[in-house]
């Protein structure tokens, strides 16, 4: 399907966020999820693009294989990031050190595009032109639940919207919210940039380079089919766009965002309790514990 940027992006959720946010409550459930990954991501491409038996063959070892590489190599990495975290949550901390630990987030995500780029290259070069309608259309169909959920309605039941999952993913961390706690989050939504119409435009701008790249390199916008060279850097030149938006009015606006809620994070733990601390480090040592663990398997 959208091979490369659309993998990789899904592939990071069901791994990365399991483990480096810790947005699931039960241990059980990152180990769960981790060890089924290359079937879900299987299940998310084919209904993008709706594969081939050949090309299911494909996705399915090559995503096997991903997920054996991210085991040994990424995931202890990522049990070291979760030891940090550990180190810094028991004190005060800065939005410069929050946005730090962001920073080794990024650097394990964009690992994780360079390993997946062979198999998105495989990917992008045998789809055929009903598979790039159906992923075209796909994505029409996303946007619009994209616009109801961030771009439709009042401003008022936009924030209360993002709050409350903003509150649902803090006391996955800390426990329970106390209303100082909770005000502190519904103040920096109130007087946040985030700017749906930005976000959206690079959203669309994404779907269509990939589109874009994808008619290149499957020899469907009606050129001669490129060499195996070309399209590999036709593909490697794509995630890199991806990545880092070629945009730089986005990444500006990006940028910010970021700072920005490096800093709400920061002033959120440091009005936090003792307990809510202890409870964050308990949660963070058990995430740790899962990855060395998943890291052992073979």
């Amino acid at each position: 399907m959208s091979g490369s940027r659309r993998l990789v992006v899904c592939w990071c959720r069901i791994i990365g966020v399991l483990l480096c946010l810790g947005l699931l409550q039960a241990c059980s459930a990152i180990k769960l999820g981790y060890n089924n990954a290359p079937e879900l991501v299987y299940w998310w491409l084919d209904s993008y693009a709706d594969l081939t038996d050949l090309q299911s063959l494909k996705a399915r070892d090559d995503l096997a294989r991903l997920q054996q590489w991210h085991r040994t190599t990424e995931l202890p990495k990522i049990a070291e990031l979760l030891q940090t975290a550990q180190q810094i949550a028991p004190g005060n901390t800065s939005g410069d050190q929050v946005c730090g630990l962001l920073v080794d987030v990024r650097a394990r995500i964009e690992a994780a595009v360079a390993q997946a780029e062979p198999a998105a290259f495989t990917l992008a070069v045998g789809l055929s032109a009903a598979q790039l309608g159906r992923i075209e259309a796909k994505f029409a169909k996303t946007n619009a639940e994209w616009r109801d959920d961030w771009m439709t309605g009042n401003l008022g039941k936009r924030q209360a919207k993002r709050l409350k999952v903003a509150v649902e993913r803090s006391e996955q961390l800390y426990g329970n919210l106390e209303e100082r706690q909770v005000a502190v989050l519904r103040d920096f939504i109130a007087g946040s940039d985030f700017d749906a119409q930005i976000s959206y435009a690079e959203r669309l701008r994404r779907q269509q380079d990939l589109l874009q790249t994808l008619r290149q390199t499957s020899a469907l916008s009606g050129e001669a089919r490129p060499g195996v060279a070309q399209a590999t850097a036709a593909v490697h030149a794509y995630l890199e766009r991806a990545v880092h938006s070629p945009n730089p009015a986005y990444r500006a606006y990006l940028d910010k965002e970021i700072r920005d809620n490096c800093k709400a994070f920061a002033q959120l733990h440091n009005g936090t309790t003792p307990t809510q601390r202890e409870h964050a480090v308990r949660r963070l040592a058990a995430y740790e514990r899962d990855a060395r663990e998943l890291a052992s398997q073979r």
